[in-house]
Parts: structure tokens; C-alpha cells; sequence
């Protein structure tokens, strides 16, 4: 089938209080342009999934540099995907050290993690620390999406008073910070994830429509049918195969919500964050992975940022065998059985990372995969959790960069060298200009091909 008038790249399928984003097709492309379609055309993406806690470092840390490296305990789920990422050692979090404030390690850790500013120790309304850098990122190319960023979180936490040593909570659960005093709330709720992606952009109206569907039984997709034929009839066999692979992804994704919200809620261990509606922790985290994978499909947002778990937390993990709670694990003062019992958890966070990974390089783009165009740091800003060190940290970086991220590598930075020279790089790899974030003291473009 020839298409002579390429389809506009924001078309969206519409509904009953519903837009339904598209995957990038060929037909989007002009005609001279869809035969030589290339991975390069395709939009970058930018993401940080943060971890708590830090990590049991010497199963975390390869023994040697380079591309020859052997995958250390902690990180050999992610074989499949060696080609994929690189690990980085020696960086620093700098800001979230101690400065003189004293206790509070967990609060710093998050507030500073991505602004690389000390954040002021208060736990009152007076709270303080700086832009981070998913938000510059926002500023510069956030209305380019339908949504400017996408925060997302498994840990609701408190939003006022006191958490960690003085610190406000308001810093302990969020990463992303629009301005140097207004953090930008995470999204716990999957629910509420998949209507933010999906709905009309009018809050009111789209749990309308939500509260409609849920009355009839029906998907959100039932509502964009016609419009979807409609688009069909002008698209070739390969894009209409596309359409229906994600129009399909989406409707599992509903049918796997709508199942979590089945189940009632269980109780909640001390110390252990809420489940909220979920049957497992584990099922909650792919739910998120899962939105975030579609947004970027849609290029609904370019920007994302997902807490894992908060700093701090101590849940505990038995599907993994494991009822100790997380942050007690991490304070284990050298003790061989709870430096074990850590690293499982840090392998089981990993697993998790790994589908991730598995579902974005399913998703075809331009002559390559969804991964191919994102790059996805996976990390935490601790490293030494008995110590609360902010130094040496567990980074990963994985995906493609456009072709542009050098990957399959152990690559050993300057000792300290701060996280945010990190961010200018990723930053500079999505059109986004930056003489300094937080800390920086320079760029380090060593991670990208030149």
C-alpha cells in the first residue's frame, strides 16, 4: 500500500474521555524518507530507576575493566543483556554527605541523588535542595511530548513531618524537583499512571470515563475502535502489524491492573511500605516498568524517573526467601550472613531491571529496538549502606543512546567524580544544553561514542 500524505506523529486515537498515544509507524514518515527509515529518526529517551539502600559491593563491583569483564554476582541475571549496558565505578554523590548536618543519610541521599544540591535540613515547610536534572531536561524539551516528564514511584511515603534524623519526608520519597523547593510527587498507583498516559488530559473526566468502563467491563479500547479501524485502512501490512502488537500491549497492561486491584489488601509487616492493592511487590514494580515502557513507546514523555523503593525503606522480601527488612540488611556491620541475604535483594531488584530490559528491546523501532533509543540509568546514591557512603556508588547505564552510548564495558571513572557530570552527558544526548547541574565539574562524555 503507497501512503503519498504521511500520518502526523501526534495523531491519537480518541474516545470516551480517552487518547490512546500511537507507536512511531512508518506511515508517520514523508515517503521519501520511509524506505531508508532509520533508528537514528527515532526520538531518545532519557530514565532513571533508583534502588535503596546502596549494595553489597563486592558482588556488585567486576573485577576487572574494559569489555573482557566477567559479570559479578549481583549483575548476572542481566547476561542476556552484557551488549546492552555498561557498569560505571567511582562515582560520587557528593551533596548527599553529611556537610555537617549529621544523621539523615536517606534523605539526603534521594533529595541529592539527581539535583546534586545539599538539600537543607528542616522538617517543616521551609524545605530546600535544586533542580534535578530530569526537570531541566523538562524544561528544554518537555513540550515536545504530550507529557513533559513521568515520575513514578512503589513507595507512596509520607508528605510532611519528620522521617530520617530532622529531614523532611518530602525528600526521602521523591527524586524529581521542579524547582529548588517543589518536588514533583511520584505516582504510585498504576491505575493512575495508565489514566495519565491514557486519558483526555481532564483529571475529572478521565476517571469518569475510567469509573464508566469499570461499570460496563469494558477496555479503554473499546472506546477508540472505530478511530482505530479508521487509521487502519491507511496503513500498510508492517504498521498495521504494529498497531495491533501495541494496541494489544496496552489492553494486557489494563487486564494485569485490573487483576492487582482484585486482591485484597495484606496486612503490612513493621517497618514495610504499603502494598497498596497489590497481591506482590514484585507485581507492582512491572506494572510501573510496564507504563513506563508504553510511554516511551508512544513518546508520550521522553523523561522518566521510577523509585523502586524509597531510601531508607525496610521491606522485606519473602518471595525471595528473605523476612529481614532491607535497611536493617544494609546496616550489617560485616556480618557475612546479612551481606548475603543484601545481595540477594540487589539481584532481585536486578532481575526485575532485567525484563525491563527484555521488554523495551522487544518493541521494534526504526531499524532497531525501543532500547536502542534510551539510555537508562540504574543505580542508587549509596554505596556502603553500613557506612552511608555516597562515594564508589552501584551505577549502571543501559541502552543504545541513538547509537551514541558506549556499552558492553566495566569503565572506571576519577575517583569522586560526581554523578551530575554524569547527567550533563545523558542530558547533552537528548538536545538538552547544560553549563552546570548541581555539582557538576565538568561532562563526562567518555560514556558516549564520539
Amino acid at each position: 500500500m503507497s501512503i503519498s500524505t504521511p500520518i502526523p506523529r501526534r495523531t491519537f486515537l480518541r474516545g470516551l474521555g480517552t487518547m490512546v498515544a500511537l507507536p512511531a509507524l512508518n506511515s508517520m514518515l514523508p515517503a521519501s524518507a520511509r524506505a531508508a527509515s532509520t533508528a537514528a529518526a527515532a526520538p531518545k529517551r532519557v530514565a532513571w530507576v533508583y534502588v535503596p539502600n546502596g549494595a553489597n559491593m563486592a558482588d556488585w563491583t567486576p573485577a576487572t575493566t574494559g569489555t573482557g569483564y566477567e559479570l559479578p554476582a549481583i549483575l548476572q541475571p542481566l547476561a542476556a543483556h552484557k551488549s546492552d549496558f555498561s557498569v560505571l565505578t567511582g562515582m560520587a554523590n557528593p551533596m548527599g554527605d553529611e556537610l555537617g548536618d549529621g544523621g539523615g543519610a536517606h534523605a539526603r541521599a534521594s533529595a541529592s541523588f539527581l539535583t546534586g544540591v545539599h538539600p537543607r535540613k528542616t522538617a517543616g515547610a521551609d524545605i530546600k535542595t535544586g533542580i534535578s536534572c530530569d526537570q531541566i531536561a523538562a524544561r528544554q524539551i518537555g513540550d515536545q511530548t504530550r507529557l513533559p516528564s513521568l515520575e513514578l514511584s512503589c513507595d507512596g511515603g509520607q508528605r510532611a513531618g519528620s522521617c530520617d534524623s530532622g529531614y523532611s519526608c518530602i525528600y526521602q520519597f521523591n527524586l524529581s524537583w521542579k524547582s529548588e523547593t517543589q518536588p514533583m510527587l511520584p505516582e504510585v498507583n498504576p491505575r493512575a499512571a495508565f489514566e495519565r498516559l491514557f486519558g483526555n488530559g481532564d483529571p475529572a473526566a478521565s476517571l469518569e470515563a475510567s469509573a464508566r468502563r469499570a461499570l460496563y467491563h469494558k477496555s479503554l479500547l473499546d472506546y477508540v475502535l472505530d478511530d482505530a479501524h479508521r487509521l487502519e485502512k491507511r496503513l500498510d501490512a508492517p504498521d498495521r502489524r504494529k498497531l495491533d502488537e501495541y494496541l494489544s500491549s496496552v489492553r494486557d497492561l489494563e487486564r494485569r491492573i485490573a487483576r492487582a486491584e482484585e486482591f485484597p489488601v495484606p496486612a503490612v509487616p513493621a517497618g514495610a511500605a504499603a502494598p497498596e492493592m497489590f497481591e506482590t511487590y514484585e507485581q507492582h514494580m512491572q506494572l510501573m516498568y510496564e507504563v513506563m515502557a508504553l510511554a516511551f513507546q508512544t513518546d508520550s514523555t521522553r523523561i522518566a524517573t521510577f523509585i523502586v523503593a524509597h531510601d531508607g525503606s525496610n521491606r522485606p522480601y519473602p518471595t525471595i526467601g528473605i523476612r529481614d527488612g532491607h535497611h536493617d540488611l544494609s546496616h550489617h556491620r560485616n556480618d557475612e550472613e546479612k551481606k548475603k541475604k543484601l545481595a540477594q535483594i540487589n539481584r532481585y531488584h536486578v532481575t526485575q531491571f532485567g525484563r525491563f530490559l527484555d521488554r523495551l528491546k522487544s518493541i521494534p523501532e526504526g531499524d532497531g529496538t525501543l532500547l536502542d533509543n534510551c539510555v537508562i540509568q540504574y543505580g542508587s546514591a549509596l554505596s556502603n549502606g553500613n557506612e552511608h557512603s555516597p562515594e564508589n556508588l552501584p551505577i549502571l547505564l543501559a541502552g543504545g543512546g541513538g547509537g551514541r552510548l558506549a556499552t558492553g564495558r566495566h569503565l572506571k571513572v576519577d575517583a569522586r567524580t560526581p554523578m551530575t557530570n554524569l547527567y550533563r552527558a545523558m542530558l547533552d544526548n537528548v538536545g538538552v544544553r547544560t553549563e552546570k547541574i548541581g555539582d557538576s565539574t565538568g561532562k563526562l562524555d567518555t560514556i558516549f561514542r564520539a
